[in-house]
This record gives structure tokens, sequence and C-alpha cells, in this order.
């Protein structure tokens, strides 16, 4: 009788360890689900994460901030000679820079106010206290010049200052597809270079006509 109550409380310890381990091996398989929930949402937030940085770098703010000075003083050379030039085909091709260019001026300024970036102020053409070297740009004295001019000769000065305008602006562009990040910029660049290249061979057949 004494073997066999040992061996009863022998086998009821037993039975209480397997179902110990039962339990600790749920547990563990709980642990781990639980784990693996959390982690779910944990890949989800890192995967999402590079589309709330904003997909803009430092090349795209300075392409915006050259450019819409840039623009502004191409749209304020096609106002005067839209004004006071007198060949019809150069007043549309003026027409035609005024109408591309000011609303490309609106939306990079969106962009740079979405990106948290200063939006170069009205008035002037230079950038110099920004550190940004525009190419293409026109100088104080040489716009006095140009504003005093007009008819023919306010024509000739439009198609040769607008030609090396628009070469820079290409210049431009074309450091901005090369280094920049933003898909939208990156898409106002391509345009920017095909309709400016094509203007500059169209300005350059007017002067030789």
């Amino acid at each position: 009788m004494k073997k066999q109550s040992i061996a009863a409380v022998g086998m009821a310890v037993l039975i209480g360890l397997g179902t110990a381990a039962c339990g600790g091996s749920d547990k563990k398989d709980d642990t781990m689900s639980g784990h693996d929930g959390m982690s779910m949402p944990s890949s989800s937030a890192s995967a999402s994460a590079p589309a709330s940085q904003g997909g803009h770098n430092a090349q795209d703010v300075m392409f915006a901030q050259m450019m819409i000075p840039h623009h502004r003083q191409a749209v304020d050379m096609a106002k005067t000679v839209l004004a006071k030039g007198v060949d019809p085909k150069v007043k549309n091709l003026a027409e035609r820079v005024e109408k591309a260019q000011a609303p490309e001026i609106e939306k990079m300024s969106g962009w740079l106010k979405g990106w948290g970036e200063s939006v170069p102020a009205p008035g002037g053409h230079s950038m110099a206290g920004m550190g940004h070297d525009m190419a293409g740009m026109m100088t104080e004295k040489q716009m006095a010049d140009y504003d005093k001019a007009s008819g023919k000769e306010l024509d000739r000065m439009f198609l040769t200052m607008m030609i090396e305008h628009h070469k820079g602006a290409v210049t431009m562009a074309q450091q901005e597809q090369k280094t920049g990040s933003a898909p939208e910029a990156k898409a106002l660049a391509d345009a920017i270079i095909k309709a400016q290249q094509a203007e500059i061979t169209e300005m350059r057949g007017l002067l030789k006509s």
C-alpha cells in the first residue's frame, strides 16, 4: 500500500508538471502572437515614414527660390515690350512668356510655403542675399536701359536679352533634373527646358528676320 501511494503521488506530480509545461507553451504562444500583433503596426508605420517627409531636398528649395525671381524678371520684360514694342511677332512671344511664367511663379511659391521655406519677396532682381547666383539674370543697369527703350530697339533688346535669360533658366532646370528630389519640381524643370529651348530657337529666327 505504501508503494502504491508513493507511485500515485509520483504520477500526480508528473501529470502536474506536464500540465504546467503545456500551459507554459500556450502562454509562450500567446506572447509571440501578441508580439507579432504589435510588430505589424510598427512595420507599417516604418514603411510609410518616407512619404511623410515631404519628398523634397535642398536642391528643390533652391530651384524654386531662384526660379521665382528669374521668372518675375522675364514677366517684367514681357510686359514692357507688350506696352512699347512694335513687332507683332515679338509681342506675341512676349505674351506667351507672360502667360506661361506667371502661373509657374504662383505654383513654386505654393511649394515653398508647403515646405516651410521662404518665398522670395517681389522687387529687385538679385538673390545675392540668399547666396544664390542665377544664370541669365539681367543686371539692374541692363533693366534700366531696357525700360528706357521703345519701338524696334526695344523689340531687338527683348529678343537678345531673353535668349540669355532663357539659357540661364534652362541651366537651372537641368541642375534640378540632376539633383532634385520633388517630382513636381523635376516635372516643372522638364517643362521649362522644353518650352524655353524652343523659344530660344524662335527668338534667334526673329532676330535674323
